[in-house]
């Protein structure tokens, strides 16, 4: 036990928490169902002890001296993160949780429009989704399943396949109206293009191999408005800045609502796409379990 922890127990503490909250020995004294000179003898043996003066006695009260109010901030803040933490080790044992990591753009346009059904079915388990742009590892985190965008090599080695990568080009109804038509590669090479970026090796189609893919080479002719983040550039989309690339399965609601419009027949679908992986699979569990399950049968139902 070093210094600090004999001239400051966590009983004075709360003691002079209470003091300093309500700049009272009495009104201390009834919170804590005990004298107004009990308090104010734990007081005075805190600060004889830290060799600090914590309070300033004045006429009917007290107030706080910088170093007392300096101490009853961190006290306060060290009292809320004890709170905190009792109360989600209580809650986790009351209720099984499964952690989830993703990234944004799957987090944001496919898991969160369907979780409420799986709360639903099943509102004894707490999902907590963890959400990352970059380049996921699940094994440096406390992950029990990991959604992320895998390649050829990794889906063939067992990895369920959730969303293929098919991709086409969207934009905003006012956008097509405006740079329209856009119903070959030429036109769509000479718009204004939104592109995600792959800066951390991620295996995605960008605009430059999505132009490989179709045409051979690689005639990009405009500018690209860049991000590196899925939902900033789908709203970028949406006010009408460009031409992004959406994805069937993540964007789907906003063609319907008429936010965007699709050009379905500049599509490209290649084999990679988002795949399904247990981040634990030495440890078993019915919530991780039950949320996996409920995972594979959206995706199926989506792909139906």
């Amino acid at each position: 036990m070093s210094w600090i922890a004999r001239a400051a127990s966590p009983n004075s503490l709360r003691v002079f928490e209470a003091a300093a909250r309500h700049l009272s020995f009495t009104a201390a004294a009834r919170e804590l169902r005990s004298t107004q000179s009990a308090v104010s003898q734990q007081i005075r043996t805190l600060e004889e002890n830290l060799g600090l003066a914590l309070f300033e006695r004045i006429y009917r009260g007290v107030r706080l001296t910088e170093a007392g109010q300096a101490l009853f901030v961190s006290v306060q803040e060290g009292f809320a993160t004890i709170d905190r933490t009792i109360d989600r080790l209580q809650h986790r044992h009351r209720h099984p949780h499964v952690n989830i990591l993703t990234d944004f753009s799957f987090a944001a346009y496919w898991l969160m429009p369907r979780l409420p059904r799986f709360r639903e079915l099943h509102p004894d388990i707490d999902v907590r989704i963890v959400t990352n742009q970059g380049v996921l590892d699940w094994r440096a985190q406390e992950v029990d399943i990991a959604i992320m965008f895998c390649d050829e090599r990794a889906l063939a080695s067992g990895i369920p396949l959730l969303l293929n990568e098919d991709v086409f080009p969207v934009c905003s109804p006012g956008f097509l109206q405006r740079y329209g038509p856009v119903d070959d590669l030429e036109a769509l090479s000479k718009a204004p293009l939104l592109t995600l970026t792959a800066d951390q090796g991620q295996s995605w189609l960008d605009w430059p191999s999505y132009f490989e893919q179709l045409a051979g080479v690689n005639y990009l002719e405009s500018s690209e408005l860049t991000f590196n983040n899925y939902t900033l550039l789908i709203q970028a989309a949406i006010a009408g800045q460009g031409i992004a690339m959406g994805w069937r399965g993540l964007v789907d609601d906003m063609l319907d609502n008429g936010m965007l419009v699709g050009l379905p027949e500049l599509g490209l679908c290649t084999q990679r796409g988002y795949g399904l992986i247990d981040g634990r699979p030495e440890v078993a569990g019915e919530a991780k379990q039950a949320l996996q399950a409920w995972v594979l049968d959206c995706a199926s139902a989506g792909a139906a």
